[in-house]
């Protein structure tokens, strides 16, 4: 034994030493936030308590509580009692110490109760020092990112091994230590020092200790300034609320979370590891059990509503299976959000994302074949991909009417992603015989609709006829009739939905998407037109030009029509109401083509509330909209509809075009997500890249988050929201001279 081996040790004892060290900050960051939280979750459990009569005593104690002592004392609520000594109690007259102890054990019993549903609502417009110390706490965490949970799991092995281990290979260090040990410790510490030597080696190539020391000196940051945490739990709130649950171990109903499935399902999707090395982003707990669904079921719809993030679930099992040695993906959508998918990919893992898509789509689609990563194309572009020849999964007759397109030896996926998934309803289009195709080749297929599938069973049976034909004799219209959970438990195997009411007690009210959209043909004469001409208004509306082809236009269909597929109301604001005109006109021809009572489809789209709107008549406007039953459009000229009027009834908001001025988003979006929303709000912003979007938002971020945060909260801009606005004119004088010249030189 000699220099070797007391290296290997001393190695081993300061990777330890790292481990432990992690796991302490951990515990310490975890801490801070429990304590920011108790006096927090203590008055919400206190509040419902109040609200809880002393009689309810009664119903625990299974009627053996007398309480007409306690009530003769005053004792009206539970909290009362709750918040009541033993001896204080025992000390009142007719109260013995039996009835004391049964009526205190009972009131504790309901605040446990209580205590597991209540839910924390951080309240950003008026913060108060026990939710700020809570936002304080909880940044560190959150600053701390995705990473933070493989170094603490990593840690945790490490800690576990590692004290094991060191103890037994500790006579090793020296010739002495050997000599003196008897024959049974020699060779324990040499089978130690064997692992030891296994272990470090493994831990070097994972750069572990990398991975130690960032999450010790991110847990170890000094703690942000209150108005720093503020801004970013404004940016990032998601991340803020998901680490409150995880730390709090305040979870939704289980059974909603994993979509009622089967006990035999769930333990599946249980047992299906999931791996983050090549993710960006934290995942909720029904979101890391739909990407371990869709690994562990391997072809399957993801049917969740909308707002709760299938995209980014979708992402975690590419992630997965990228880590696991898997190098081609590829994702089908509609052109509207080939965008989005291929920012949310760059943002969200590490992979990488190649749009196939436009003239050049079979050069990307050969770069892809070379390179892998994930090709990302359009239901209107896959027909002309030359599919994988290597067929794996269902026989492709039994999807389809055969392979589509010329049949090549491309790269298989690793998973194919099919988004909007309810597009190839009809078996006979040309999209969904190339989908079809794809699917037949591939060993895992994942389609994301949030479309409800128990409505719509015919639509659904062709979907798993793409996916897994021998469900098909169990998928009938009876199973929909006999209810929601009789129809997802026959359909386990391949399907998983679930609604934001369900798994969303912990999230903010509030869900903001950019929808980046590229200009149509018509879009951008009309936009080069105007850029000529130096017409800044006419730059911001001329993405709506031509409505047959406008992009955003066709967004805007989809989100309503996913809307209307779940029975949320809608409001649409631009600042231009010939847009809002643009868009009734879309709207109400969808409506009356799709419904057979012409009248009927016409109340669907209300408005558009405009400056030229009486008052009164706004309000009749709201007022007509809130009363409709499910499903509704009201259109709202942001000026005149921003400010003023209880929007509630809408749980989803379109902005046509981003505002000049911030605040006048902020107020209009105010409108709907305000005291008595009981829905999360989702708020979709139509942008167009390359366009007078980007640039105005680019221009706009350009001013510090800490100062708009600042004038924000001051009194002053309390007072007069166009105090911390950029000057409309020169803000436009400066947007048509930057796209002057920038389209000049694209075209020189």
């Amino acid at each position: 034994m000699g220099k070797r081996e007391r290296s290997l040790l001393a190695e081993s004892a300061g990777l330890h030493e790292a481990a432990r060290g992690v796991l302490a900050d951990h515990v310490r960051a975890l801490e801070a936030v429990r304590a920011a939280l108790a006096p927090i979750r203590a008055e919400l459990v206190g509040r419902e308590l109040e609200s809880i009569p002393v009689s309810r005593l009664k119903d625990v104690t299974e009627g053996r509580l007398r309480l007409g002592a306690l009530e003769a004392a005053g004792f009206g609520s539970v909290r009362a009692v709750y918040e009541t000594s033993r001896y204080a109690l025992r000390q009142l007259p007719g109260v013995g110490a039996q009835t004391a102890d049964r009526a205190l054990g009972a009131a504790r019993q309901i605040a446990r109760a209580v205590e597991e549903t209540v839910s924390v609502r951080i309240d950003v417009d008026h913060p108060e020092p026990r939710t700020t110390a809570l936002v304080i706490a909880l940044r560190t965490l959150v600053e701390a990112g995705p990473e933070l949970r493989r170094a603490v799991d990593a840690a945790t092995r490490l800690d576990a091994r590692l004290g094991e281990l060191l103890p037994e290979a500790r006579p090793a260090g020296g010739r002495l230590g050997m000599l003196l040990a008897g024959r049974q410790k020699r060779e324990r510490a040499l089978a130690a020092l064997a692992a030891l030597r296994e272990l470090t080696a493994d831990a070097g190539a994972r750069d572990v200790r990398l991975l130690l020391a960032q999450a010790s000196a991110d847990l170890l940051r000094t703690p942000a300034s209150e108005l720093e945490a503020w801004v970013d739990f404004e940016l990032r709130s998601p991340e803020y609320y998901s680490q409150l649950a995880e730390v709090s171990e305040h979870r939704s109903d289980v059974a909603a979370a994993e979509g009622f499935l089967p006990s035999e399902v769930a333990e599946r999707v249980h047992a299906q590891e999931l791996d983050d090395t090549r993710r960006r982003v934290s995942l909720r707990g029904y979101q890391d059990f739909g990407a371990r669904f869709a690994l562990a079921q391997r072809r399957v719809v993801l049917g969740d509503e909308m707002g709760l993030g299938k995209t980014v679930q979708a992402i975690a099992a590419l992630a997965h299976l990228a880590a696991d040695g898997h190098s081609h993906f590829l994702v089908v959508c509609p052109a509207s959000v080939l965008i989005n998918w291929t920012r949310e990919i760059g943002a969200r893992s590490t992979l990488r994302a190649l749009p196939v898509h436009g003239a050049e789509r079979l050069e990307a689609y050969e770069e892809w074949r070379e390179r892998g990563g994930v090709a990302i194309t359009t239901y209107d572009m896959l027909h002309s991909l030359p599919a994988p020849d290597a067929a794996v999964g269902p026989d492709p007759a039994d999807v389809a009417d055969g392979p589509v397109g010329p049949v090549g030896a491309g790269a298989k996926p690793g998973m194919l992603v099919v988004d909007e998934a309810h597009y190839v309803k009809n078996p006979d289009t040309r999209r969904s015989k190339a989908v079809a195709a794809w699917a037949g080749h591939c060993e895992r297929v994942l389609f994301l609709t949030g479309t409800p599938m128990e409505n719509r069973v015919q639509e659904f049976r062709t979907l798993v006829r793409y996916l897994q034909p021998a469900l098909l004799p169990a998928i009938q219209h009876g199973t929909a009739a006999a209810g929601p959970h009789a129809f997802r438990k026959s359909v386990a195997p391949a399907y998983l939905r679930r609604n934001q009411r369900d798994v969303l007690s912990e999230l903010p009210a509030l869900v903001q998407v950019d929808e980046w959209e590229e200009f149509s043909a018509a879009d951008r004469e009309a936009y080069l037109r105007a850029v000529e001409d130096g017409n800044f208004m006419a730059m911001r509306r001329a993405a709506y030009a031509d409505a047959e082809k406008s992009a955003k236009l066709g967004r805007l269909r989809e989100l309503v029509a996913e809307a209307a597929g779940n029975d949320l109301k809608v409001v649409v604001f631009s600042y231009f109401k010939d847009v809002l005109g643009t868009v009734r006109q879309a709207l109400g021809a969808d409506r009356q083509a799709q419904a057979t009572d012409q009248q009927a489809a016409g109340r669907l789209v209300f408005g558009p509330i405009s400056g030229a709107v009486p008052a009164a008549r706004r309000q009749r406007l709201v007022d007509d909209f809130t009363a409709a039953p499910g499903h509704a459009v009201l259109l709202c000229q942001i000026e005149a509809a921003g400010i003023g009027l209880n929007l509630q009834a809408a749980s989803v908001v379109v902005l046509c075009e981003p505002q000049i001025k911030p605040t006048m988003e902020h107020q209009a979006v105010a409108r709907a997500h305000r005291m008595g929303q009981v829905r999360p709000v989702q708020v979709h912003r139509l942008l167009a890249t390359d366009s007078v979007d980007q640039r105005l938002l680019h221009l706009l971020k350009n001013k510090t988050r800490l100062f708009d945060a600042y004038a924000r909260r001051s009194d002053t801009a309390e007072q007069n929201p166009d105090a911390v606005d950029i000057s409309d004119s020169a803000l436009a004088r400066r947007i048509v001279e930057e796209e002057q010249l920038r389209l000049a030189k694209e075209a020189g």
